[in-house]
């Protein structure tokens, strides 16, 4: 069985695809005691506890992308996975790329979206505002001041961008770790031979996307 596969796909999974996240949300959705004795202990506020329900519901699976992807060598056909890239170091996206090489069929295609720096440059070009060219960016790292902050990173992890990429330097990287093919598509332009119901168009304002082959 050949799967398509969408990491990283928050609030927007995809209909039909196996859709992975990392969020600990999904570890308490799919383990009832732990998740019973957060909620006796009222350590989940109702934010938390409503999407730990929403992922139950939508059988979102669990995955660190950066260790593994928990599918075979070569059963996916495609994979997708938007504006997380961005959140991983430098490192881990050499990682996460490897294991989407691993998990890929010969010929499957990897599409990303991220983030696009020239776009947010361009509007810095424009406006000529720092500070809201910083704040755009997400690249300050979260208050770590009270015990609560610490946890919260601990168990979360770091959630801010680490590295930003432009369709170029996405491309080097992609063909420099073996992709082939590699290319910038257009929203809507995709070398996936059947999307279904995969949208082309996600963060289309501020995103650049580009697909390699295996």
């Amino acid at each position: 069985m050949k799967y398509k596969v969408n990491i990283g796909c928050g609030r927007t999974p995809t209909e039909g695809w196996v859709n992975f996240d990392n969020t600990p949300a999904i570890n308490l959705s799919h383990s009832p005691l732990k998740y019973w004795i957060a909620k006796s202990l009222r350590l989940l506020t109702p934010p938390q506890i409503e999407n730990v329900e929403w992922n139950k519901t939508n059988k979102i699976g669990f995955a660190d992308a950066t260790k593994r992807i928990p599918l075979r060598d070569g059963t996916a056909e495609c994979i997708y996975t938007s504006h997380m890239v961005e959140h991983l170091s430098r490192e881990g996206a050499n990682a996460f790329l490897n294991e989407a090489l691993r998990v890929l069929e010969v010929g499957g295609v990897l599409r990303i979206a991220v983030p696009d720096l020239r776009i947010a440059i361009g509007e810095y070009e424009e406006t000529r505002d720092a500070d809201k060219f910083m704040e755009g960016l997400l690249v300050t790292a979260p208050p770590l001041n009270t015990l609560k902050q610490k946890v919260f990173l601990l168990a979360s992890g770091y959630r801010h961008h680490q590295w930003m990429y432009d369709g170029q330097s996405l491309s080097k990287l992609m063909t420099m770790l073996g992709f082939q093919h590699v290319s910038v598509c257009e929203p809507g332009e995709t070398n996936i031979a059947l999307p279904t119901n995969l949208n082309l168009y996600e963060r289309s304002k501020d995103s650049v996307y580009v697909e390699g082959v295996k």
